[in-house]
């Protein structure tokens, strides 16, 4: 499922190309992949202009010149490909919005939608996030405040989006990998020092993930050799077997509260 890094990338890069170019076309190929009908769906998009492209958590908003805006969750196996027909991916895809002589192609959005709302419905939905963990005002204080009274498995936490917004199983596993904590961890036993490092690495990891395009299988568009450049760069998530690049030792996968989980026995702990 795309986090962060992924979702970020994919920001700059449509702001890079669809702002305020008219909506010439739209394509629905999956209805619930939408929230109201097809046709009151075209009607509303053909002839708008996305006017801004925003990022919060793991969703895209499309801000359009009416108001309205696009809010897009792309889920477990959604995908964005942006190019002309010729260019089309051999892939299903479930909506399509076209701009002039491009296409930006929605990929895999079975468990994924892309909705037509308003902005007290986008504001709400937005609302039961909790903050971001790379604004600027999400200082070392701050975080610690948010892990006061909070209990359970760090990974669960790390994933839980009412607490911190924008990551998912990937990162998890890549941020206490980099703190040296077990995602078992117990966060009401963590030490000031711990904190300190899962701090540090939240920071570290989402900053140099987003920076290379994140973890996708795909281009955005042809000649893009950006987007999904930590790919090769995990160092224990889908790395199971495979010998730790800290200390030599074998990475584990196991479950935790229903998802899957990657760790080093050998130099992560529970401190």
């Amino acid at each position: 499922m795309p986090e962060l890094p992924e979702m970020e990338n994919y920001k700059k890069l449509l702001s890079q190309h669809i702002i305020n170019v008219p909506i010439s076309d739209v394509i629905v190929n999956r209805e619930k992949s939408i929230n109201i009908e097809t046709e009151a769906f075209k009607n509303a998009l053909i002839g708008a202009r996305v006017v801004f492209v925003e990022r919060r958590a793991k969703y895209i908003l499309f801000h359009l010149h009416d108001g309205r805006r696009l809010l897009l969750h792309l889920m477990l196996g959604g995908l964005l490909f942006y190019g002309s027909e010729e260019e089309r991916p051999d892939r299903n895809t479930q909506v399509e919005i076209v701009f002039g002589d491009q296409i930006l192609y929605f990929i895999g959005l079975r468990l994924g939608y892309l909705h037509l709302v308003s902005v007290k419905e986008s504001e709400a939905t937005m609302g039961k996030l909790g903050p971001e963990l790379l604004d600027r005002r999400m200082t070392l204080e701050r975080f610690t405040g948010l892990l006061k009274g909070r209990r359970g498995a760090l990974k669960s936490l790390l994933v839980n989006q009412h607490v911190m917004a924008g990551v998912g199983n990937c990162y998890a596993d890549e941020i206490a990998f980099e703190a040296r904590l077990l995602p078992s961890t117990l966060v009401q036993n963590l030490t000031s020092d711990s904190i300190t490092r899962l701090y540090e690495s939240i920071q570290k990891v989402l900053t140099e993930a987003t920076e290379i395009g994140g973890y996708m299988e795909m281009p955005f568009m042809t000649g893009d050799t950006v987007t999904g450049s930590y790919n090769n760069q995990c160092k224990v998530y889908d790395r199971e077997g495979e010998p730790c690049l800290r200390d030599g030792g074998t990475i584990i996968k196991t479950e935790l509260s229903g998802r899957k989980v990657f760790y080093c026995p050998d130099c992560q702990h529970d401190q």
